[in-house]
């Protein structure tokens, strides 16, 4: 058995046969149409976001997999409020806001992927980005936020099976 792995960025719930899965996947026999089928399918909830999704061949039996990556957090975040870029100046102009339990989604999302050994510190790491990309959290700049988080304001409602 020979497996031979690909990495595309697609967009989420969107790829197609054409570049860049088609060229690269068609030398090989395999059902293209099929690969996309499973790319859109474990993609859907990205829906237009670039994605990173790794496609395994098996050469001899033509079968596939597929595992999603992890999103960026700007992605995650621009996508939850709807937005493309985040503010040219953060401090001042805000682009958007999240709800606490949008940002304590996004940090169990992310939480495999950042460094972060509680999700208590893993949620001040997405309000830091909230911060540098414009974004306030429940009304509040992100850095009134990350006192109130600093102080146990949030403590109820942070605990790891929440």
């Amino acid at each position: 058995m020979v497996e031979r792995t690909f990495n595309f960025i697609v967009n989420g719930g969107e790829a197609t046969g054409g570049p860049p899965i088609g060229p690269a996947l068609g030398p090989l026999g395999v059902n293209i149409m099929s690969v996309v089928a499973t790319i859109n399918e474990m993609t859907a909830e990205y829906k237009g976001v670039p994605v990173p999704v790794d496609v395994t061949i098996d050469t001899d039996t033509k079968e596939h997999k597929v595992k999603v990556g992890m999103l960026s957090t700007f992605a995650l975040i621009t996508q939850a409020i709807g937005i493309a870029k985040g503010s040219p100046t953060p401090n001042t102009e805000y682009v958007g806001n999240l709800t606490f339990e949008q940002v304590m989604n996004i940090a169990r999302r992310k939480r495999d992927g950042i460094l972060a050994s509680t999700l208590k510190s893993a949620v001040k790491e997405i309000v830091g980005s909230c911060q540098s990309i414009g974004i306030t959290v429940d009304d509040h700049p992100a850095m009134e936020v990350q006192s109130l988080i600093l102080a146990g304001e949030y403590d109820s409602v942070l605990t790891e099976a929440a």
